[in-house]
């Protein structure tokens, strides 16, 4: 039959086999593949069981050989369809087995019961013996042999065609391993069956040796059964992101089911159909966006370079019409300088969108909370700085009235001459371009207040001049200046009047923080002198407006976090929103950049530096005081 060695090894491959089955269950719920390799295993665990059980039988004992050797078929006739399967299930990513697929498991069926009822048919059998040369075999046998070798064919055909069609580094090489380990039985199988070589009945399963080899390789190193492979076009549809491959002429060679989402349900959308058809498609939901497409395609072509474009779209979500966003990228296909076709992505920025409003509307909600925090500041201030317009304005009108007195007490005097009333006159006149110079301080202090009161998101852009900027800055931190002991200077090494391009109340309100920082920074007998300094920087090809202080400075840990996060140097006087704030309105108002450096004879230097580009500078008209 065999000898001794062959059924040591048949002993050991089954040990194998059920540690590999124990390995498998224990590791979890098995999927659709798990569950038929599983099956597979088990069947040829009960065919290798039942050799060795045939190699311990009696010779003589008919009967059981017999009953062993059909136990034999239910493992030979069965795993080439569960190879089948397999492939099947791993190539096409089946999680439930569709029921056409059992009609696979007719034939072995009816060969099953053809080898337990072949006493009475003789079909399988003619005469049966446990050795090859002796045994006769029937038509069924033959036709089984047919049918498995035809299973062991498609599996190996469906799996290298599948490998080879991913591009897959790692399915080609699960696919080698699966088919050699599939070929070599099958290839044995056939050479014993038609007996070109004197072979015995345990040659089959000996060579499933190199099966085992094979795909322990393919399973245990290269996750055959843990990686689920699914068609490309089923991996592209799931995604959100569109796509759409076209030739020259604007011939539709692919494209993935989420496109269909950009121009809705459009017949003339079809593979081997024209972009331009689907403008004649009624059906076309979204006209504007394929004439979106085609006109990118077409610049594509002209440039002979990407061509990138946003395009919104509606589209019916749960019942409710959704706005989306894509990015739509036209790249175009040049082989040997020529353009032979076009690769359009569709990627959806509606989640980017929103992510970006939500923060946009954050940084409007903190930048409110710095101008009233600023504004309250202001509030103490503001009361002081119209104190003293006032008081003159109050002064004036009652010199005034004693003047008018004075006047009508004055008349049918004789004594009194028209060189007196002149005299009384000019003193009138003096009083009142007092009253006229107080009521204009107090209009700029108010006009002043008013700017920064305005609601940061209904803010003008126009241009603006810095030399405004300064006399603003000036009249509301007036008091704050006073009570600080403090002193502004201004440094201008500009020729001309700089005029900028934006809101002047943003930058005022991120000077007042600047300025009302080195107030707080100031240290206890020292120079309380706070310069603001404009000047051309040459080097950057932009203009730096700088406030330097000669206070306590900012420390180290505090200076490399100033711009990335809410950080402060104050403790529980602080909220660090005032610096952060301020560089997102530099940058995002003004396009321009905020930094900081320490001023060598102690204290702190924040900069702003502005395009030179952004700019204007004219001939100043006045000198500033």
């Amino acid at each position: 039959m065999f000898s001794d060695t062959t059924m040591v090894i048949l002993c050991l491959c089954v040990v194998v086999i059920f540690a590999f089955i124990i390995r498998t269950v224990r590791n979890g719920k098995p999927h659709l593949i798990h569950k038929i390799y599983l099956t597979a295993s088990v069947l040829l665990a009960i065919w290798m069981l039942s050799l060795i059980a045939m190699k311990l039988t009696d010779p003589a004992n008919t009967i059981m050989l017999y009953v062993w050797d059909a136990l034999v078929y239910l493992g030979c006739g069965t795993i080439s369809t569960l190879c089948l399967l397999t492939v099947l299930v791993f190539t096409k990513g089946l999680e439930r087995m569709p029921k056409s697929y059992y009609w696979l498991f007719v034939v072995p069926v009816i060969v099953n019961l053809a080898v337990w009822t072949n006493p009475l048919h003789h079909l399988f059998y003619r005469v049966f013996s446990v050795d090859i040369n002796q045994v006769v075999f029937g038509p069924i046998l033959y036709l089984s042999g047919l049918y498995i070798f035809t299973q062991f064919g498609f599996s190996i055909f469906y799996l290298v065609r599948f490998a080879v069609k991913s591009q897959n580094r790692l399915f080609m090489k699960q696919a080698a391993l699966f088919a050699i380990g599939s070929l070599v039985p099958a290839v044995v199988n056939l050479l014993t069956t038609l007996r070109i070589f004197h072979l015995t009945i345990a040659a089959t399963p000996i060579s499933l040796i190199v099966t085992m080899a094979c795909h322990g390789l393919a399973i245990f190193h290269f996750h055959f059964l843990d990686i689920k492979p699914l068609a490309m076009q089923r991996v592209l549809d799931w995604i959100s992101d569109c796509y759409l491959i076209t030739t020259e002429s604007g011939l539709i060679l692919g494209f993935n089911q989420p496109l269909l989402a950009v121009f809705g349900a459009c017949k003339s959308l079809r593979e081997n159909g024209f972009l331009s058809d689907c403008l004649k498609d009624e059906d076309l939901q979204n006209r504007s966006a394929m004439y979106n497409l085609i006109s990118s395609i077409e610049a594509s072509r002209t440039a002979k370079s990407n061509v990138s474009y946003e395009q919104p779209v509606q589209v019916i979500q749960n019942d409710e019409l959704t706005r989306l966003a894509y990015m739509a990228e036209v790249t175009p296909l040049i082989i040997e300088e020529r353009i032979q076709g076009f690769v359009v992505i569709f990627k959806d920025i509606t989640k980017i969108k929103e992510s970006m409003q939500r923060l946009q509307d954050s940084h409007i909600r903190m930048m409110e909370q710095e101008r009233l925090a600023s504004l309250g500041q202001m509030a103490g201030g503001l009361a002081h700085n119209l104190k003293t317009p006032i008081m003159s304005i109050s002064g004036s009108a009652t010199a005034m009235e004693n003047l008018v007195v004075e006047c009508e007490a004055s008349l049918g005097d004789s004594e009194v001459t028209p060189s007196d009333y002149r005299e009384i006159y000019a003193e009138m006149r003096d009083w009142l371009d007092k009253t006229r110079e107080a009521c204009a301080y107090m209009s700029d202090i108010i006009s002043a207040v008013k700017g920064q009161a305005a609601n940061v998101t209904v803010s003008e852009s126009a241009e603006f001049s810095l030399d405004d900027l300064l006399r603003r800055v000036s009249l509301l931190l007036r008091h704050e200046l006073l009570s600080g002991g403090c002193k502004l200077q201004i440094e201008d090494h500009m020729e001309g009047e700089v005029f900028l391009h934006g809101d002047i109340n943003n930058l005022v309100q991120v000077v007042n923080n600047l300025i009302s920082n080195a107030i707080d920074a100031q240290l206890p007998g020292g120079d309380h002198t706070i310069t603001i300094g404009i000047a051309r920087n040459a080097e950057a090809q932009a203009l730096d407006l700088t406030v330097r202080d000669r206070g306590v400075g900012v420390p180290p840990e505090i200076a490399g976090k100033l711009f990335r996060q809410m950080v402060t140097s104050k403790g529980t006087r602080g909220t660090g929103l005032g610096i952060y704030i301020s560089n997102a309105v530099i940058r995002g108002k003004f396009d321009g950049t905020m930094w900081y450096q320490a001023n060598p004879p102690g204290g702190s230097i924040f900069g702003m530096s502005f395009p030179i580009g952004n700019i204007t500078i004219k001939e100043r008209k006045q000198l500033r005081n």
